[in-house]
């Protein structure tokens, strides 16, 4: 082989080496920066062991009947509910700047358990983070002194919320109302003075739901068909709470909405799980909003 050519070959051996291991670093890059909230989220008795301050960055097994073994960890659902109070001088944590009647608000937006007790007026924000790509729908009912439920309505998507986009995808922190809708909360209103409780239902799908029509307004949906999507997607569903309440908005959740969510990024405050779920299965989780009495 003539030395020009056994150089040439050289040089194309080493170009094609230099691709092959950037690829593969980028690749390993890539896996590494992956948002797994289950691998973040799983703990073992051992973890009540430890130190109050250890604890209140782990999470806690809120359903102990349901097992967390055998579960898919792209099948799991975070979820964290965000209480909006006005916001002062000395504060610590993002703003979210509200305009409305000719005046400018800011309030902190603050992360509240579940079981937090609600009153008339409070302004809330739920955000929903999948680890798979999909579509997000949220139905809320009204719950009663006697245990009865109202009607179900879809309250998101609709074309005044986020414009419509349902999709997820890893990383990806939907925000209900986003921060840029009018008004980017929900203000909590009880329709009749026995109304007790919201009961928010999440439930994210591979595909998009067929006969649901996205409009600007809330979709009334049949008992019918919400009953069918908890029997088949959502028996036996589990969930963890990490015990952050009172944790203010950070820069990092305000800013998801333009950039993915690392794995260093603050955890989701509720993560739902199903043991045996496909990835290919739609998750059906709930939660209850409760009015103080």
């Amino acid at each position: 082989m003539k030395p020009l050519v056994l150089f040439s070959l050289m040089i194309v051996l080493a170009v094609s080496a230099s691709l092959l291991t950037a690829m593969q670093t980028g690749a390993q890059t890539v896996d590494e920066q992956t948002r797994k909230l289950w691998d973040t989220a799983f703990i073992t008795p051992a973890a009540s062991k430890k130190t109050a301050s250890r604890r209140r960055t782990s999470y806690r097994v809120a359903t102990p009947n349901v097992p967390v073994e055998n579960v898919a960890p792209d099948t799991v659902v975070g979820v964290t509910i965000w209480r909006l109070r006005p916001a002062k001088r000395t504060d610590a944590g993002e703003r979210l700047i509200v305009h409305d009647d000719n005046t400018t608000t800011a309030w902190l937006p603050e992360r509240i358990s579940p079981s937090t007790r609600l009153v008339q007026g409070d302004r809330l924000r739920i955000t929903v983070e999948a680890v798979r790509g999909g579509f997000l729908y949220v139905i809320n009912r009204e719950q009663y002194a006697d245990g009865t439920v109202g009607e179900p309505y879809l309250i998101f998507p609709t074309t005044r919320t986020a414009g419509g986009d349902n999709e997820v995808a890893v990383g990806k922190l939907i925000e209900i109302p986003g921060q840029d809708d009018a008004p980017p909360f929900f203000t909590m209103k009880k329709s009749r003075p026995d109304h007790v409780a919201e009961v928010v239902s999440v439930l994210v799908t591979p595909k998009p739901l067929e006969g649901v029509q996205i409009t600007d307004k809330p979709l009334k949906l049949t008992e019918a068909q919400v009953a069918e999507w908890e029997k088949t997607w959502g028996s036996s569903v589990g969930n963890l709470e990490m015990p952050t309440d009172g944790q203010t908005w950070t820069k990092v959740e305000k800013e998801s909405r333009t950039r993915a969510l690392m794995p260093g990024a603050p955890a989701p405050q509720l993560v739902f799980y199903r043991p045996g779920a496909k990835s290919t299965e739609p998750m059906f989780v709930k939660l209850k909003l409760s009015y103080r009495r």
